[in-house]
C-alpha cells in the first residue's frame, strides 16, 4: 500500500472524535451567552464601584431577593410567567428570519381585549367559560397585531423590527384611549380601568403556591413550540425560509404564509400573557399592563438563542433580577430601575458577543484541512 493511499485512512476521524467535535460546536451556544453574562456582571461591577457602592453586596442582594428563599422563588416565578410568553413572541419569528420586538403591544392589546370581552358576559357566563373566551380573545388580538407586522413585511417589504415597535406604541395609545375614555369604569377614580371581572372570575394560583397558571401555560407553550419548530415539516420549512427565502421560493415553499403564520403564533403567545395579567393579577385593563414585560422578553429570547425550551430558564433568571429590585432599593439606596440598567448592560454585551460565533478556535477544534 502506498503512502498516498495510507494518508486518507489515517486522517479519517473516529466516531468518538466526530461526537466530540459535535459536542464542542454545540457548547458554543451555551458558553458564549454565559461569557456575555460574566462580562456584563464585571462591567456593572465597575459601574457600581464608580458610584461608591459594593458589587459584592449588590449581587448578594440580587441572589437573596430573587432566589434566596421560598418567598423569593415564588416572586421570581410570578414575574417569569409573562416573560416566557413574550420571549416566545420574539423566538418564533426569529426562526424564520424576522426580528419582532413588538411583544409589549400584543400583550397590552391582548389584556385589553380579554377585559373588554368579559364585561357583557359578567353574571351571564360561568367563570370557566368566561375565562376561556377571554383567553381566546387575547390570543386572537395578539395574533392579529403581530400578524400585521408579518404581513407588512411580506407584502410591502416593511422592516418588521420598526413596524412591530411602532405598533407597540399604537397599541398602548389605543388601550389608554378607551380605558381613560368610553370604557372607563366610573368607580376607578385614581387609576382609570375597565370594569373589573370580579374576584369570582379571577384565575387561581397553582395549588400550594402563589404562582399563577401563566407560568405552567408558558412552559407548556415553550415545549409545544419547540416540537413544532424542530420536529415538524412546518418548522423545517420555516427554518429553510429563514436561512434563504429565495431558495425557499425556488423549492415552492409558501414563504408568505409561513412568515405570517410565525408572526401570528408569536402574537398569540404575547396576547396570552396579557390575558394572564388581567385574569390573575389586575382583574381589569389599566395602565399597569404596560409593565415592560414585552421589552424584557426580547433580551430573554436573544440570550436563549431563540430556542423555545431555553427561554424557560432564562426567563426565570430575569424574573429573579426583577424580583430583587425592591430589596436592592431598600438596602443600598439605589433606584429600583437599577435592575433595568443591569439588563441594559447584558443586552449590549450580548449583541456584541454575536460576533464571536464561529470565530473561537477551541469550538472549531474538529476542523480539518
Amino acid at each position: 500500500m502506498t503512502a498516498t493511499a495510507e494518508r486518507p485512512a489515517a486522517a479519517a476521524p473516529s466516531a468518538a472524535d466526530d461526537l466530540s467535535d459535535r459536542l464542542r460546536r454545540a457548547s458554543e451556544y451555551f458558553a458564549i451567552p454565559l461569557l456575555a453574562l460574566v462580562v456584563s456582571a464585571l462591567l456593572f461591577s465597575a459601574f457600581l464601584l464608580a458610584l461608591g457602592r459594593s458589587p459584592v453586596e449588590f449581587f448578594d442582594l440580587m441572589w437573596r431577593g430573587g432566589f434566596g428563599s421560598a418567598f423569593s422563588w415564588q416572586n421570581t416565578l410570578q414575574r417569569a410567567a409573562p416573560l416566557v410568553l413574550t420571549a416566545l413572541c420574539v423566538a418564533i419569528p426569529a426562526r424564520i428570519g424576522l426580528v419582532i420586538i413588538g411583544g409589549e403591544g400584543a400583550l397590552v392589546l391582548g389584556g385589553f381585549a380579554a377585559a373588554v370581552i368579559a364585561v357583557p358576559l359578567l353574571g351571564v357566563a360561568p367563570a370557566p367559560v368566561l375565562l376561556a373566551i377571554m383567553a381566546l380573545a387575547a390570543m386572537a388580538m395578539g395574533a392579529l397585531w403581530i400578524g400585521l407586522a408579518g404581513a407588512l413585511r411580506h407584502s410591502r417589504g416593511v422592516n418588521e423590527t420598526i413596524s412591530s415597535l411602532l405598533l407597540t406604541y399604537i397599541a398602548i395609545a389605543v388601550m389608554y384611549f378607551f380605558v381613560e375614555g368610553a370604557l372607563r369604569d366610573p368607580r376607578s377614580l385614581n387609576k382609570p380601568a375597565t370594569v373589573p371581572i370580579g374576584a369570582e372570575n379571577m384565575l387561581g394560583t397553582i395549588p400550594g403556591t402563589d404562582i399563577h397558571w401563566g407560568l405552567a401555560t408558558g412552559a407548556a407553550a415553550a415545549v409545544l413550540l419547540q416540537v413544532l419548530m424542530s420536529r415538524t415539516t412546518f418548522g423545517f420549512a420555516a427554518r429553510i425560509t429563514g436561512g434563504n427565502p429565495r431558495a425557499a421560493r425556488a423549492q415552492g415553499l409558501p414563504v408568505g404564509t409561513l412568515t405570517i403564520a410565525c408572526a401570528m403564533i408569536a402574537g398569540a403567545c404575547a396576547g396570552l400573557a396579557g390575558f394572564f395579567e388581567v385574569a390573575t393579577v389586575h382583574g381589569s385593563a389599566n395602565g399597569s399592563l404596560v409593565a415592560g414585560y414585552g421589552f424584557t422578553g426580547i433580551l430573554v429570547s436573544f440570550l436563549a438563542r431563540h430556542t423555545p425550551l431555553a427561554v424557560i430558564p432564562v426567563a426565570v433568571l430575569f424574573g429573579g433580577i426583577a424580583a430583587a429590585g425592591g430589596l436592592v432599593q431598600r438596602r443600598m439606596g439605589l433606584p429600583d430601575a437599577t435592575v433595568l440598567l443591569l439588563q441594559g448592560f447584558i443586552f449590549v454585551v450580548l449583541l456584541a458577543s454575536e460576533t464571536l460565533y464561529g470565530r473561537l478556535a477551541w469550538f472549531r477544534g474538529g476542523d480539518r484541512a
